[in-house]
C-alpha cells in the first residue's frame, strides 16, 4: 500500500488514542505497518544502524554520496551547490544514519575565493548552523505552552493582547490566523527594518503597524511579520525576551545545549558561515543571524535567530514524535501536539500548515510526505522533516547561502535526503 494512501487512512489515527506501547513496537518498521499513536515516551535516540530498525541501507548509502557530490565544485557552474552539509536520519528512536560533509567555513568572499586549506573549518557532526526560518517552529511551542497554560487563545484577537497590533485595520486577526499565515499579512516588513528605522524600539513598531495586504482569513501568504508578532506577543505575556523564553521553557528542559540566539564566543569556531554581505556591509556572517531583519532586532525574533546543531534538532524531532516529550522532560502535551500537526488551511490547497508547522510538502519532505507530515525549512539550508506514522525524521543542515544565495535552490538535496529514509523502509 502507498505511503500517501496508508496516511490518509490513518490520519486520524494520531488523535485517536488506543495502541498500546506493546502493539506499536511490534509493528515498527514500514509505511503498511504505521503508527497508531505517539512513540513510547521514555524513548530516547541511540546510534544503530538501518539493519536494527528492519531499513534497507543502500538508499541511505546514495544519499550519503549525493550530498558528498554536491559539496564538492560542479563542473557546470565551478562551486558546489553548497558549501557543507550535515545530516541526520532517524527511525523508530535509531539515529540510521549521520553524515558531515564539505566546510563550514570555506570562502573569502562573494564571489567564491576559496580560503587557504588552513584557514577553512570543516564540517562537523556538531557543528552549528542558522537555522533562519526554523525558528518559527521555536516560536510555535513558546506560544503552544501559553495555550496550555490558558494565557493564550488560539481564537482570540492579537490586538486583545498587544494593543497597538490593531493599528491600520488588524483589530480581528486572531492567534491562530498567524499560527497558519492565513493573517492577511504581507511577507515581509516594507522597507526593512535595518534600512527604515533608526533602532530597535522603531523596528518593533514598525512590525506591529503592518497593514494588511488581504483580508483576514481569505488567502495564505507565508509572512515573516506573523512570527515576528508572535515572538513579541510571547514576551508581553511571558514579561521575558524571547531567547530567554526558548532556553527555559524547550531547549534546557531537552537539554539542548547549542541551541539558542546569539552564539558565545567560545561556540563561534564550531559555527557554519553564511553570506558575505556588502549591503548592509558587515562582510561574511558567521555568528550572527543572517536574515537582516532580525539581525536589526539585535538577533532575537519571532521569525529568524535560531542557532543549533543536528544533534539538538533530532532531539526537538524525538521530543515530538514522542508526544512532546523527552528523558522526562515535557515541553508539550500529547494533545496539544496533535493540535499543532492538524492542518488548518484545508481551503488553501497545496499550503497544508498546523499551528507553525507545514504539512505534507513534497519539495523538500520527498517520499516522506503524507497528511501528517509535519517540518519547515530556512533560507540559509536547513530542513527539518517529521514523519509521526512510520515513526522517523529527517535533518539536513547546509549553509548553502555561503559565501552567496547567488548559487541556487538545493531543494532536490532535501528531497533526496528525506526521500533516501523512505526507500529504506
Amino acid at each position: 500500500m502507498g505511503k500517501l494512501l496508508v496516511a490518509v487512512l490513518t490520519a486520524a489515527a494520531l488523535t485517536v488514542p488506543g495502541a498500546s506501547a506493546t502493539t506499536t513496537s511490534q509493528t515498527s518498521g514500514r509505511f503498511d505497518r504505521p503508527q497508531y499513536e505517539f512513540a513510547p515516551a521514555d524513548t530516547v535516540l541511540r546510534p544503530g544502524t538501518p539493519a536494527d530498525v528492519g531499513l534497507d541501507p543502500a538508499p541511505l548509502r546514495a544519499a550519503d554520496q549525493f550530498l558528498t557530490d554536491w559539496a564538492k565544485p560542479d563542473p557546470a557552474t565551478g562551486h558546489p551547490h553548497f558549501s557543507g552539509a550535515v545530516g541526520v536520519l532517524a527511525h523508530d528512536g535509531v539515529l540510521v544514519d549521520e553524515l558531515a560533509t564539505g566546510g563550514a567555513l570555506r570562502y573569502a568572499d562573494a564571489a567564491g575565493t576559496e580560503l587557504p586549506p588552513g584557514q577553512q573549518v570543516p564540517m562537523r557532526a556538531d557543528t552549528l548552523f542558522d537555522m533562519a526560518s526554523i525558528t518559527k517552529l521555536f516560536t510555535s511551542l513558546a506560544v503552544m505552552q501559553l495555550v496550555e497554560e490558558g494565557r493564550i487563545g488560539l481564537d482570540r484577537p492579537v490586538a486583545a493582547y498587544l494593543p497597538e497590533f490593531a493599528a491600520n485595520g488588524k483589530q480581528a486577526v486572531t492567534v491562530q490566523q498567524l499560527l497558519t499565515h492565513t493573517s492577511g499579512l504581507d511577507a515581509d516588513p516594507s522597507p526593512s527594518l535595518w534600512q527604515g528605522y533608526p533602532d530597535i524600539p522603531s523596528r518593533r513598531k514598525a512590525v506591529l503597524d503592518s497593514p494588511l495586504k488581504n483580508p483576514p482569513g481569505s488567502a495564505y501568504l507565508y509572512s515573516d511579520i506573523n512570527l515576528m508578532t508572535l515572538g513579541f506577543l510571547v514576551e508581553e505575556i511571558t514579561g521575558d525576551p524571547l531567547d530567554v523564553v526558548v532556553r527555559d521553557r524547550i531547549t534546557q528542559p531537552l537539554g539542548m545545549a547549542d541551541t539558542g540566539f546569539n552564539p558565545s564566543a567560545d561556540k563561534i569556531a564550531r559555527v557554519a558561515a553564511t553570506e558575505y554581505e556588502a549591503d548592509p556591509p558587515r562582510g561574511m556572517v558567521r555568528g550572527q543571524v543572517h536574515d537582516e531583519n532580525a539581525w536589526s532586532l539585535g538577533g532575537v525574533s519571532g521569525h529568524a535567530g535560531i542557532f543549533s546543531t543536528a544533534p539538538d534538532m533530532a532531539v526537538l524531532a524525538q521530543a515530538l514524535l514522542n508526544g512532546g516529550t523527552y528523558r522526562g522532560a515535557r515541553i508539550l502535551r500529547p494533545e496539544t501536539v496533535r493540535t499543532m500537526l492538524t492542518d488548518y488551511n484545508r481551503a488553501f490547497p497545496g499550503h497544508a500548515h498546523g499551528l507553525g508547522f507545514e504539512l505534507d510538502q513534497r519539495f523538500y519532505m520527498g517520499g516522506l510526505s503524507a497528511p501528517t507530515t509535519a517540518g519547515h525549512t530556512g533560507f540559509t539550508g536547513t530542513s527539518l522533516v517529521i514523519d509521526p506514522v512510520s515513526r522517523s525524521f529527517a535533518i539536513l543542515l547546509t549553509n548553502r547561502v555561503h559565501p552567496t544565495r547567488d548559487w541556487g535552490s538545493i531543494n532536490p538535496a532535501r528531497e533526496k535526503w528525506a526521500s533516501a529514509l523512505a526507500d529504506a523502509m
